[in-house]
């Protein structure tokens, strides 16, 4: 059966590590190499043979894909502007920036969207958070298609809980690596050598995550399913549990997180 591409021309404004992987998932899931532009006024390739351009393209896209530092948007938008025109779906990745500063930077866009991913897009494993100003139902699904080719799509009502669904599924990648992190130190700490306890506590995360994902249970219930009274698991699920020291510390962790992009978005704001 012949693909059928939700947007047949995606202009890239910067191609970084974020859209380099959004790239990278798109084109493992059949999208072709020719899908895909890149504006980079600094570079002449990217990776995967796309075209590149050093100055912004005179023709219309069927979307734009915005992943530069959220800082410079004012210094690309006018420029920009012109090739986003009734057709045109604009797709930021730009934490920060709300709905209605890219709404009135693309006036004559079809609709502009927030679309917050992470790097498991390169596998296609990753959870996008999503929300829109101006999009009917048929780009609504356009967009849900593109993301789903990388992962799942996830779209919020309200863009007050877009920080903090940033914080769980954009930032949270970082803070699980700092938790696998901290269980090989703390198994070497007491004893095993570091690269094979780091080797073990990848994998073990790696078949938990997959688990998890593949179970009717929710996670809980899992941990609960793992351990025995009285046995090795409990003890250590014991000290996790214990005066709710973890649930307050990963609270505390995605609540800074969260607030961060809100004082993004306040000093975005001030700008104008």
């Amino acid at each position: 059966m012949e693909r059928i591409l939700a947007f047949e021309k995606i202009l890239i404004v910067g191609f970084g590590t974020m859209t380099g992987a959004m790239v990278d998932g798109w084109l493992a899931a059949g999208s072709p190499a020719s899908q895909f532009e890149v504006y980079h006024p600094r570079k002449t390739e990217v990776d995967h043979g796309l075209k590149v351009h050093n100055h912004f393209p005179g023709t219309q896209f069927d979307a734009i894909l915005l992943g530069i530092k959220p800082y410079i948007i004012d210094e690309i938008a006018a420029d920009l502007e012109p090739l986003a025109g009734p057709r045109t779906v604009i797709l930021s990745v730009l934490a920060g920036v709300e709905l209605e500063s890219l709404a009135r930077r693309f006036p004559r866009a079809r609709g502009v969207v927030r679309f917050m991913p992470n790097l498991a897009s390169a596998l296609g494993k990753s959870p996008n958070a999503l929300i829109s100003r101006g999009l009917d139902a048929e780009g609504c699904g356009s967009v849900t298609a593109l993301a789903e080719e990388i992962g799942t799509a996830e779209w919020l009502d309200d863009e007050s809980q877009f920080d903090l669904a940033t914080a769980l599924a954009g930032s949270g990648p970082g803070f699980v690596y700092r938790f696998i992190d901290a269980l090989a130190a703390g198994a070497g700490e007491l004893g095993l050598p570091a690269d094979q306890a780091q080797r073990l506590a990848v994998a073990m995360v790696e078949g938990a995550a997959a688990l998890a994902a593949a179970s009717p249970h929710p996670p809980q219930e899992l941990a609960r399913r793992v351990a025995s009274p009285g046995g090795m698991t409990q003890k250590g699920l014991d000290v996790l549990d214990a005066d709710g020291a973890l649930d307050t510390l990963v609270t505390r962790c995605l609540r800074a997180a969260r607030d961060r992009g809100q004082e993004m978005a306040a000093e975005a704001r001030e700008k104008h």
